[in-house]
């Protein structure tokens, strides 16, 4: 797999089979029209490529909407990888990128750029300045411009019934499992473990303090969460709270802190991912922190009835 993200110093790609989209979660609908385009390189006897943008388109166009983001770049970019993908290419995403005309973005752009043989897209595809562009635009022009257009039906897509925009609204309500179906694994999250309070330690629940290593991706819900938490090649489980601590305190800062299983080494700097598993309960404020141990060893013991360990 390579990928590149100069569009100007592109290689000649051997008889590309292309699909172009933002892919933010490369949820099971993704993966579909991921699987379409490797089948169609193969029959073609050429190249799978992928063209996605960075950043967000909707991020330049609507920037008064708050967007977060279900995966980052790079983890996007893995996504699709694992895909079977065999290049990616990272356009950035304009004003003046933005403002092409549909017809220029064709010749100038996926033709002038990439010499595609197959162009491979879902039924509702839109491109180009004011999203004018479209399959039926991009079939008038194949015969000019010598490649082939197929349709991802939508009865594929639709099968999955998915969407970014489902998967972000599940994960605003916490309902993660619910997520995990649509993405086909569990959401993750990936952060940096940094100084916090401690008071978890002194009731017996130690935390690391998490900060997101991309303030651009979502974070789920406020909460309590079964987890999974991977480290230096380890998973171990654990349990994960957001929100504002409100038994312990009332400096309304959002945080979000997890208390790994059997476990008890200094984790200050490190990088965790976190799996989430399963959504547990709302986030509580407790009349003493007695109560609120109580919660916690009931919290425990679920997660670990849902973790298995």
């Amino acid at each position: 797999m390579a990928i590149f993200y100069d569009t100007n110093s592109l290689p000649q790609f051997n008889k590309p089979s292309i699909t172009i989209g933002t892919f933010d979660g490369v949820h099971l609908g993704h993966k579909t029209i991921l699987k379409e385009l490797s089948r169609h390189a193969r029959e073609a006897g050429g190249e799978s490529v992928v063209i996605t943008f960075e950043p967000h388109p909707r991020k330049l166009l609507f920037p008064q909407q708050s967007l977060k983001l279900i995966t980052p770049l790079q983890d996007k970019l893995q996504l699709i990888s694992d895909a079977g993908i065999q290049h990616i290419v990272v356009v950035p995403f304009t004003r003046d990128f933005a403002d092409m005309p549909a017809r220029g973005y064709v010749e100038h752009f996926l033709v002038a750029k990439f010499h595609p043989e197959r162009i491979v897209i879902g039924y509702d595809h839109h491109f180009g300045q004011d999203r004018t562009g479209n399959i039926q635009l991009l079939r008038q022009l194949q015969q000019e411009f010598g490649y082939q257009v197929f349709e991802i039906p939508a009865q594929l897509i639709d099968e999955a019934a998915v969407s970014s925009t489902k998967i972000r609204n599940a994960l605003t309500e916490g309902m993660v499992a619910d997520a995990a179906q649509m993405l086909g694994r569990n959401y993750c999250l990936k952060g940096t473990v940094i100084k916090g309070k401690s008071l978890g330690r002194t009731i017996g629940y130690p935390t690391a303090n998490i900060q997101p290593s991309d303030a651009d991706q979502l974070v789920p819900s406020n909460g309590i969460y079964a987890v999974q938490v991977e480290w230096k090649e380890r998973s171990m489980g654990g349990m994960l709270s957001i929100g504002f601590n409100p038994t312990v305190t009332d400096e309304g800062v959002r945080h979000i802190e997890v208390n790994i299983f059997d476990f008890d080494e200094d984790l200050y700097g490190e990088l965790l991912e976190i799996s989430f598993v399963q959504w547990l309960r709302s986030e509580e404020k407790f009349p003493s922190l007695e109560a609120l141990k109580s919660q916690l060893a009931e919290d425990e013991r679920r997660s670990r009835e849902i973790l298995g360990c």
